[in-house]
């Protein structure tokens, strides 16, 4: 469970490296990045940021190999932006929640289909025995 000072950094980073993507990056490989969460170790030297990239798996790794080679660039203007003693590392994780999300509200949308048009001819399934 992370610490309030854990938590504060981590919005914090969140908050700039946002602003930094949309304001400050000119690689057309992060034009569809959006930062979806930061976590900060205990000691706060390392930041596992994660994030979303509208598009398939070959634009997800054209964003992570943009974001690898942003991350001096990044921090080097987080430290310029935040008041740390040290700005941890960045390390970027594609969030696999929003793909996770699509493939349940396809599997919700297969089954709401399957019911749909199992139900229309079976009227006498529905009477009690």
């Amino acid at each position: 469970m992370p610490t309030r000072r854990q938590r504060r950094v981590s919005e914090l980073i969140h908050r700039e490296l946002s602003l930094l993507l949309m304001l400050e990056a000119r690689d057309p490989r992060l034009a569809g990045v959006t930062i979806t969460g930061v976590r900060v170790t205990p000691d706060l030297l390392l930041a596992r940021v994660h994030f979303t990239v509208l598009g398939d798996a070959d634009d997800e790794k054209q964003a992570l190999a943009g974001l690898e080679g942003a991350a001096g660039f990044l921090r080097t203007q987080l430290a310029g932006r935040v008041r740390l003693r040290f700005v941890p590392e960045l390390a970027f994780e594609v969030d696999g929640s929003a793909a996770y999300g699509r493939r349940i509200e396809e599997l919700l949308d297969q089954l709401k289909e399957s019911d749909d048009s199992g139900d229309e001819g079976s009227d006498a399934e529905d009477e009690p025995l």
